[in-house]
């Protein structure tokens, strides 16, 4: 029995929404069982505005002799104000995020599937982390990991996540970027089966840095670094010129310096379909590529596809890793 287990997001965003629209999809896979961690009020207003095809058993904590296809977990009632951020969805998020993330990591869930939460209802709830990854990590006590963003069109990852601009030729450094790179590949290999990934990096600067006209980073830095490992990663290359050539299809990951530098292209080729995931934690986490999406929350009018396919990510993944540890430990 494959288990899984999906947060609610921000309550006034479109995460019930398209949670519910997702457990639509896959009900009929008998051989999977499906956590949701959402208020019980939300859930039941959410399946006002979309029918569920499911069965289901609201529960205070999860129940291992339920036969009902979908638990909802139910973590106390939270007020809904669609459409904006506020303290207590921020709160509601958090608290569905530290009950799924317990699961999880109690091997109770093969995989967490995260529904978009919002930075600003986390900072009016006090709460200092600037989003998932981040917080994840720090659960996870993962040092070295990585942003990354799956799709069939594109792989991509970010040396760098939720900082300023100003901050990211000052977090630039080869040791931070070895890190990075040694994560990417381990999951290409470990997580999509990926023997001998190829990565292109991208430079910092214009042009690359034009040979160290337009800034140094990319000769004092990321070329002597991509030197020290092997032909498989090569860079750093012009954003520009990369992503107008379709470059990108030559290579299994791109790694970018920073958020918009990759998020850009990714988004425009795969915005209903791409998948974010986090390299590096000792769980499986997926989350959909897009956000909160206040303006059209509580209307019927998001589209599942990124949070489908995250799901589908984070099987396939779980699964993977999985039967390569099996592997690993008949060679031992």
């Amino acid at each position: 029995m494959r288990k899984f287990v999906f947060t609610c997001g921000d309550i006034n965003g479109i995460g019930p929404e398209i949670v519910i629209k997702t457990l639509n999809r896959i009900y009929r896979n008998k051989n999977t069982c499906i956590y949701f961690v959402c208020p019980s009020n939300v859930f039941s207003e959410t399946i006002r505005l979309i029918k569920p095809k499911f069965k289901y058993e609201i529960v205070k904590k999860l129940d291992k002799s339920s036969i009902a296809p979908v638990q909802v977990i139910d973590i106390g009632n939270s007020r809904i104000t669609p459409g904006k951020p506020t303290a207590a969805s921020g709160k509601t998020s958090f608290e569905s995020i530290k009950h799924a993330f317990e699961l999880t990591s109690q091997k109770l869930a093969d995989a967490l599937i995260t529904a978009p939460i919002s930075k600003t209802a986390f900072n009016l709830a006090g709460i200092s982390f600037p989003g998932h990854t981040e917080l994840l990590a720090e659960w996870s006590c993962s040092k070295n990991f990585v942003m990354m963003f799956l799709s069939k069109n594109m792989r991509a990852a970010l040396l760098t996540i939720h900082h300023p601009i100003k901050k990211i030729s000052q977090l630039l450094t080869k040791e931070h970027l070895r890190k990075s790179l040694d994560t990417i590949t381990l999951s290409l290999k470990n997580d999509l089966n990926i023997p001998h990934p190829r990565i292109a990096v991208l430079g910092l600067n214009p042009h690359a840095g034009e040979n160290g006209l337009i800034g140094d980073e990319e000769e004092k830095i990321i070329k002597p670094l991509i030197k020290t490992f092997n032909r498989n990663i090569e860079g750093p290359f012009s954003p520009d010129a990369f992503f107008a050539s379709k470059k990108y299809k030559d290579f299994d990951l791109i790694l970018g310096m920073y958020h918009d530098q990759v998020l850009i292209p990714f988004k425009m080729i795969n915005f209903s379909s791409g998948v974010n995931f986090t390299a590096g934690l000792n769980i499986v986490r997926t989350s959909p590529d897009h956000g909160v999406a206040y303006d059209i929350a509580w209307k019927n009018r998001a589209d599942e596809g990124s949070i489908f396919e995250a799901y589908k990510y984070a099987r396939l993944i779980s699964f993977n890793r999985k039967k390569n540890e099996k592997n690993k430990n008949k060679t031992v």
